[in-house]
Order: structure tokens, then C-alpha cells, then sequence
């Protein structure tokens, strides 16, 4: 007969150890965005009324 508790502790065991993976996977790119420079935006005007205009004539 098989050990059920046996098979238990060992899913119980590698479903704790990927959620550990995970975590740690999580935690490290957390970090590398933290420390990561800030982007720079550049802000783009839109087009004014005339000229949205001029251009359909």
C-alpha cells in the first residue's frame, strides 16, 4: 500500500521550495529595479489647433 503521508510530505515539501524560488526570483528583480537610474521623459508637444488645420487643406 502506498505511504500517503509519505507522498504528501514530499509535494508538501517541492510546492515549499518553488514558492521559495519564486520569492527569491521576485526579491532580486525588485532589486535590480530599485537600483536601476530613473528613465528620462521628454515631453512632446501636441500640435496646436492651426496647425491641425493647416494640414488637412
Amino acid at each position: 500500500m502506498p505511504d500517503y503521508k509519505e507522498m504528501y510530505l514530499k509535494m508538501f515539501r517541492a510546492a515549499e521550495e518553488a514558492v521559495n524560488i519564486l520569492i527569491t526570483a521576485q526579491r532580486e528583480c525588485e532589486e535590480i529595479y530599485i537600483s536601476s537610474p530613473e528613465p528620462e521623459f521628454q515631453v512632446i508637444p501636441l500640435p496646436s489647433e492651426n496647425d491641425r488645420n493647416a494640414d488637412d487643406e
